[in-house]
């Protein structure tokens, strides 16, 4: 069970290495523009390799699909729904999680993204039972990473590799009864939540690592941005620089957009304006000027 493209890796294993009964993945989405139905990775890939693919709008309305198919083991990988208890409960072997995190930090919908905005410099995989509450089941197998100086796309394409290469291991030892789990550390548990808009937008009062953090855990998707003129400009990438203003959101530099912050400044190196293209920072101001403040 997975939808992104985060999922397929681990997909792609597990179908080289056992029989795949169903996949299931959200259904398609209308596209941003026009009315086309977008298919998600994780169908292309399961009508490629000619998988079953379930796509219900709630997974309740598969249940009696599931029921028939008599479940040995269910993965579960970015899927995107909370499953129910009573679908839970049709696998032998119970359902396993791929976490994005090093579980019990950064339970819930964006731990890559919370954990680059907090600074963390080592993240990982964590291997998990499924049960009813959020993010909370028994531990299979962790493993850790190097997350420093990551963005979100760099940092998902190697959290979604790493899950592949151990969950292999992990559903071996679950069929053949080794599988030793762990409960969760009742210390140190956070919350990863949504990112939503409020998100997204840079606060210049606050300090430039903390900016430049949020552009990394924004990029690519769904991007860090100021309000410029009643525009949104969007950052993809930008480094600290340590020129100072009177106040925060001051363009000290017009040419290299260097823009000041609550201690030192930030220098931004690709933007893109509303529908437009993503350029290096000498490219756009060819074609747009920055007045003196934000």
């Amino acid at each position: 069970m997975g939808t992104p493209e985060f999922s397929v890796p681990a997909l792609r294993e597990i179908h080289k290495n056992f029989k795949i009964k169903c996949v299931i993945s959200q259904p398609p989405r209308k596209a941003d523009r026009g009315q086309k139905n977008l298919k998600c990775p994780v169908q292309i890939f399961a009508e490629q390799n000619n998988l079953i693919i379930k796509t219900p709008h709630k997974i309740e309305d598969e249940y009696n699909y599931l029921e028939k198919i008599n479940i040995d083991l269910a993965i579960v990988v970015a899927y995107g729904q909370i499953i129910p208890s009573k679908i839970l409960a049709l696998s032998k072997k119970g359902f396993i999680n791929i976490h994005a995190s090093l579980l019990p930090k950064w339970r819930g919908a964006a731990p890559i993204q919370r954990s680059i905005m907090s600074g963390e410099n080592i993240t990982g995989i964590t291997i998990m039972k499924i049960e009813e509450k959020l993010d909370s089941g028994p531990i299979l197998m962790s493993k850790s990473i190097s997350s420093k100086n990551l963005t979100y796309g760099n940092l998902e394409k190697d959290l979604s590799k790493l899950g592949s290469e151990i969950i292999i291991d992990c559903i071996k030892d679950i069929l053949d009864g080794n599988a030793n789990y762990k409960p969760q550390d009742k210390f140190g548990v956070s919350y990863a939540k949504k990112i939503t808009k409020v998100d997204e937008k840079i606060n210049w009062n606050n300090s430039a690592e903390n900016i430049i953090l949020k552009i990394n855990a924004l990029n690519p998707k769904p991007g860090a941005y100021f309000d410029y003129k009643n525009e949104k400009i969007k950052v993809y990438a930008a480094k600290v620089s340590n020129l100072k203003a009177p106040k925060p959101g001051i363009i000290i530099d017009k040419k290299k957009i260097i823009i000041s912050c609550k201690d030192k400044a930030v220098e931004i190196m690709e933007l893109q304006r509303s529908g437009k293209k993503i350029l290096k920072k000498d490219n756009f101001i060819l074609g747009f000027k920055f007045d003196e403040k934000i």
